[in-house]
């Protein structure tokens, strides 16, 4: 279809599709974030948090592509903040979201020149014949060279939208993928961080082993002297052996779990498992007080109910986009250059050649793939609210979940510091019967077996307990307004 001419008024064209485009308005439905049941509190907030009291609702503002911050800190272990400090630089999950976001913004950028006039140049140089038997032609039988060179404008004003809407959408998706780089940074830090208190919670258990190894061996050293000197026979020194190498088991055991969080921090931090060594220290359980904060507040905090919220926002651009496709394109296009069969005066006057026009071209029929479009991009808005609101239920699962194991590993460690104690003292008690000859080494035995597994059970309840904190604050979205740390 060849464009209209309008040579003498190019202008007032010119005007008319410039007024068209600044009032171009959306074919997308207006966007409301989806409805969604939040509670007025946490039901499990209590022991081990802050419980905030309940106020009215107020609706969220999710921050796609704020920083999480440094929330490990508040943990004050030095270690783990170093290795914390690796992951954005090292870890590789976290380079590929930002490989993402890049790309998604470049989709932005790309969607936006849509906007824009677009410029194209050329030169070309061509000779032709005509054939001879051709009728009626003034150049049958000739060769004729052909030198042009020329630029040609086309731009399509967004009249219903369309480029507009598209816009929107990527504008959307950009953010939800920023968001997904934070979700992506907070689930390995997070995950980094309860690694490394498992890790921590295996070296307590090792040298409560090792040290029981030590009593064990040095017991068994004695019953054997007292074998040989006739004051008890083989049964209590086989007992006293099968401690011993039943505790050396678990020594062992706890080295082969222990390798493999090593190996695993390793990885989040982005460094070969080969190259990377944690060695053992102390276990500094210091269990943070953690303020739940609101319901509603979850919404702004979270990452993924961002990531979520930004997507449902991009579909609802695409129904927009979908619903422009039922009107005409208008595209204006100019187009100017040099054209003429010899090179001499190729650049004369008489060689100009231009043309401006508007063309409006719209479908009639298209066997119902726009009424298809439509529909799949209604449906595809319908599933992302859906999945929306299953995050959000999910985020207030999680954080549920780990405040009631925070209350219960909070009783757990006080009920089993008393166990242990009780078991101390018991075994206190057994050894000194068994020195008066009251009981059997079976009885010291056993008591010895008692203590040590309250020991570790204690231990491990530390950890839990500490697992569950990182847990929780990776379910409330790795920030809250809380105190610096003193151990910057």
């Amino acid at each position: 279809m060849s464009p209209l001419r309008f040579p003498t008024c190019p202008r007032r064209a010119l005007v008319v599709a410039l007024g068209a485009a600044l009032t171009a308005c959306s074919s997308a439905p207006a966007y409301r974030p989806p409805s969604v049941d939040v509670p007025a509190h946490y039901a499990g907030a209590g022991t081990g948090t802050e419980a905030t009291p309940a106020t009215s609702w107020t609706a969220a503002a999710p921050a796609a592509d704020a920083p999480r911050g440094a929330w490990w800190r508040v943990f004050g272990d030095t270690q783990l903040n170093a290795l914390e400090a690796r992951v954005d630089v090292s870890n590789q999950s976290v380079r590929k979201a930002l490989a993402d976001l890049d790309a998604a913004r470049a989709m932005t950028d790309f969607q936006r020149a849509g906007l824009l006039p677009t410029l194209t140049a050329g030169a070309a140089q061509s000779r032709y014949r005509t054939s001879a038997n051709k009728q009626g032609a003034s150049l049958a039988g000739k060769t004729v060279p052909d030198y042009a060179i020329g630029a040609t404008a086309t731009w399509e004003p967004d009249v219903f939208g369309r480029l507009r809407d598209e816009v929107d959408s990527a504008r959307a998706n950009a953010q939800a993928s920023a968001a997904d780089l934070e979700a992506v940074r907070l689930a390995v830090t997070a995950q980094l961080a309860a690694d490394y208190f498992d890790l921590r919670s295996l070296d307590a258990q090792k040298r409560l082993l090792d040290d029981s190894v030590r009593g064990y061996a040095s017991a068994l050293r004695i019953v054997q002297n007292q074998q040989r000197n006739g004051a008890i026979d083989a049964s209590a020194v086989a007992q006293a052996q099968t401690q011993l190498d039943s505790t050396r088991t678990q020594a062992r055991d706890i080295d082969v779990n222990r390798a493999q969080l090593e190996h695993a921090i390793a990885t989040l931090t982005g460094e070969p498992a080969s190259n990377f060594s944690l060695p053992p220290a102390p276990a500094d359980y210091r269990v943070p007080a953690i303020p739940a904060g609101l319901p509603s507040q979850l919404m702004e905090r979270r990452p993924d109910i961002a990531a979520a919220q930004r997507r449902v926002a991009a579909a609802n651009a695409e129904i927009g986009a979908a619903r422009a496709a039922f009107f005409p394109n208008l595209v204006l296009s100019a187009s100017a250059g040099l054209e003429s069969s010899f090179f001499a005066p190729w650049l004369s006057a008489p060689s100009l050649f231009w043309s401006l026009g508007p063309q409006l071209v719209g479908t009639l029929f298209d066997g119902g793939k726009r009424s298809a479009t439509l529909r799949a991009k209604t449906a595809q808005y319908d599933g992302t609210v859906a999945q929306y609101r299953q995050t959000v239920l999910g985020a207030f699962e999680q954080v549920e979940n780990q405040l009631s194991a925070l209350q219960a590993l909070a009783d757990e460690s006080a009920t089993q510091q008393r166990a242990a104690q009780a078991a101390q003292q018991a075994l206190s008690l057994t050894t000194r019967r068994y020195d008066a000859g009251a009981v059997s080494y079976l009885d010291v035995v056993t008591s010895q077996t008692i203590a040590l597994t309250n020991e570790r059970d204690a231990v491990v309840i530390e950890g839990r307990r500490m697992a569950a904190c990182v847990r929780l604050i990776e379910a409330l979205g790795g920030t809250w307004d809380a105190p610096e740390s003193k151990n910057e």
